[in-house]
């Protein structure tokens, strides 16, 4: 029979060396610290010794290092039954030439004149004896600590320079000059696909095929095509460039570092150089990889530009060994840099060079076909009702990024949820859009009935005009509520156009000057709450002047650098008479669309009067009520079309379209199209 197998009990492990750690530390303490023998002395006080003194008990006495005592009896006294009796306890008896008692006495002076006082009186002969004793442990010991600190501390420097140790490269001071990318790996880090990006189908086009060519290297190479060195990612900020280069790394399925550009920015010198040799170095031991390198234009701004100290940059040198690895003897071709950047106009040529970066990718801000995709992405997550319509929704943010529309679907959700809603309805989205492009809406700001009056007056009279021009946006409601900065707003659906005309322009200045004219028409006074309407007329203004060629008299000439060189001159680029001639010229678009504003308003003095009693009386109005009061629009609004297949390049937007009118409060700034600072 064959015995049956008993279970193995899994016991701890014991190592060895904690045994002699513990033996040691016993060793130490029981010398150290004294151990307590068991023939010791007892401890006495120097009051009882003296009375064993005088009494003739004591032989001799043993002073130890001039602070402690030990007394021997004499033959007789130890036994005596007042000493015998402390010593039955004891297991070993002190013998005869054994010390009976010790104690430790104060000032050594005081004892010897006490000693020598008590022995002439009694005509004691009694022996003292001076003595020294020493602790080889107590002496050494500190010596043998500080010098086992000292290699200690020289062991761990020594491990941090061979780049041993917790916190890996560029974690400690010596590698500080290894770079700080994170390397994120293709089967367990990356989960963002092409899928996940919505909108940007250009872009993703564009760089499918790097893509495409790091999976497939031999369909390119077969024709004696070439790897790209770079791929530059370029737009607004919030429209999704590093969400589309984690799109890329989880696509390629190869490593992919990722870093920002002010990671290579240190105050040592030769740090950012060497951040960027080390960073090219990893990346052809795992090639193909993939380098991103987010907000490049902390490294990589045009050298020359901005340097008046005279003195060597250190940014320059790091820009210097990047172009060299991207472009330089022995480059490995599997390693492609992409990079992302709103500022893509104060790089350096050098690297926007084809070579280094061949491509450069514009990512816009979505169109409305677009945002309705990124609201299905952002919504997922999201409980909402029946009324949610993504068409409405996309077609309520215009000029909105992909950061923004993430923004919108979560304020929505924490409106909701602020009301103890179970799900998140239209107006819920309604009222995060006007949060997010408005302010917070403040509900406790004292305003005078007067101040209200001229704000109502003021905002109908943009709503008035709005409605009586062709080109004008289409109003969506009028409010005012107080909201963030401005007093009052008149919230309008600008249509998303890809170029712009002067009527247009003009039409737009003339209901943003409906504000102001309003209170000049009804009160015969104007006032500082009108400051967010004058600048966005006189940048409109300045812009036709200036920029667009849109003026008869300045003619077809632009004073516009795209290159960015003029700003950093101190001439302007155009004669003091000319000068002259812009200023009259803008000063007289402007005063011309305030007098046609005045004029509208004046033909139709009673419906504004009507407009903005009903909007004292209900703060916020929508179009419903101008169309009651004006009847139906003049003007249809034509649907938006399609975006084309292929479109020209057109360069004529209007820089200083806006979403919304805000006033009057002379701090309050119509927000642009392009004030938005997140990624998507």
């Amino acid at each position: 029979m064959s015995k049956e197998k008993k279970p193995e009990l899994k016991r701890p492990k014991i190592n060895s060396y904690w045994i002699y750690i513990a033996i040691f530390v016993m060793f130490m303490g029981l010398n150290i610290f004294g151990g307590g023998n068991l023939s010791d002395p007892i401890s006495t006080s120097q009051v009882e010794f003296q009375s064993y003194l005088k009494n003739g008990d004591v032989e001799k006495v043993e002073i130890i290092n001039r602070k402690l005592a030990r007394v021997y009896l004499t033959e007789e006294a130890r036994s005596n039954s007042i000493h015998a009796n402390k010593f039955k306890d004891r297991i070993i008896k002190p013998g005869p030439n054994d010390a009976a008692y010790q104690f430790e006495f104060g000032d050594l002076q005081n004892f010897e004149n006490s000693l020598n006082t008590i022995k002439t009186e009694n005509g004691l002969n009694t022996k003292v004896v001076w003595n020294t004793e020493t602790n080889l442990w107590a002496e050494f010991l500190p010596s043998i600590l500080f010098f086992a600190l000292i290699i200690g501390v020289w062991l761990f420097i020594m491990r941090r320079m061979s780049g041993g140790g917790a916190g890996g490269a560029g974690g400690q001071i010596f590698n500080i000059g290894k770079s700080k990318a994170r390397l994120f790996d293709e089967k367990t880090d990356i989960k963002t696909t092409f899928k996940d990006v919505a909108g940007l189908e250009g872009a993703k086009e564009e760089v499918q095929e790097i893509v495409d060519f790091l999976k497939h290297p031999e369909k390119y190479t077969a024709l004696g095509g070439k790897i790209p060195k770079g791929a530059l990612l370029v737009g607004s900020p919030g429209t999704g460039k590093t969400l589309l280069a984690k799109a890329v790394a989880g696509e390629a399925k190869v490593p992919f570092f990722s870093l920002s550009g002010s990671d290579f920015v240190e105050m040592f010198v030769g740090v950012g150089a060497s951040r960027v040799r080390d960073l090219f170095k990893q990346a052809k031991e795992k090639s193909p990889a993939i380098i991103f390198i987010d907000e490049i234009d902390a490294i990589g701004r045009a050298r020359g530009k901005s340097n008046f100290s005279g003195s060597n940059d250190e940014r320059e040198n790091t820009l210097n060994q990047l172009l060299t690895e991207m472009d330089g003897f022995g480059t490995n071709t599997n390693v492609i840099v992409l990079a992302a950047t709103n500022r893509a106009d104060v790089l350096d040529k050098a690297l926007m060079r084809a070579g280094r970066f061949d491509r450069q990718i514009y990512v816009d801000l979505p169109d409305v076909r677009e945002r309705k995709e990124i609201f299905e992405v952002h919504l997922r997550p999201i409980k909402k009702d029946d009324t949610v319509d993504m068409d409405f929704l996309s077609k309520q943010t215009p000029g909105f990024s992909g950061a923004d529309i993430a923004n919108v679907c979560n304020e929505a959700a924490l409106i909701a949820a602020r009301q103890g809603k179970k799900m998140v309805g239209k107006q819920d989205f309604l009222d995060a859009v006007d949060r997010i492009v408005g302010g917070l809406e403040k509900k406790n700001k004292i305003i005078t009935a007067d101040e209200k009056k001229a704000i109502a007056f003021h905002e109908a009279g943009h709503a008035t005009v709005s409605w009586m021009l062709e080109h004008a946006a289409p109003l969506v409601k009028v409010t005012i509520v107080p909201r963030g900065q401005s007093l009052g707003a008149a919230w309008y659906l600008p249509e998303e156009r890809l170029i712009v005309r002067p009527d247009q322009m003009l039409d737009e200045m003339c209901a943003t000057m409906g504000g102001r004219a309003a209170e000049k028409v009804i009160f015969d006074k104007i006032s500082t709450g009108a400051l967010s309407d004058l600048e966005k007329v006189t940048k409109q203004a300045r812009a036709m002047v200036t920029i667009y060629g849109l003026n008869d008299k300045i003619g077809n000439l632009t004073y516009y650098d795209s290159s960015g060189q003029t700003d950093y001159n101190f001439s302007k680029p155009y004669s003091e008479k000319t000068a002259e001639m812009i200023d009259q010229e803008i000063s007289q678009i402007v005063e011309t669309q305030y007098q046609r504003a005045i004029t509208l308003l004046e033909e139709h003095k009673d419906k504004l009067t009507e407009l903005a009693t009903e909007l004292l009386e209900k703060e916020v109005i929508f179009k419903e009520s101008l169309e009651r009061i004006f009847g139906p629009r003049p003007f249809a609004v034509p649907e938006p079309a399609e975006p084309p297949k292929t479109k020209e390049d057109h360069t004529l937007n209007d820089p200083e379209s806006t979403q919304e009118e805000t006033s009057p409060d002379t701090n309050a700034v119509a927000p642009s199209d392009s004030d938005k600072t997140e990624e998507e």
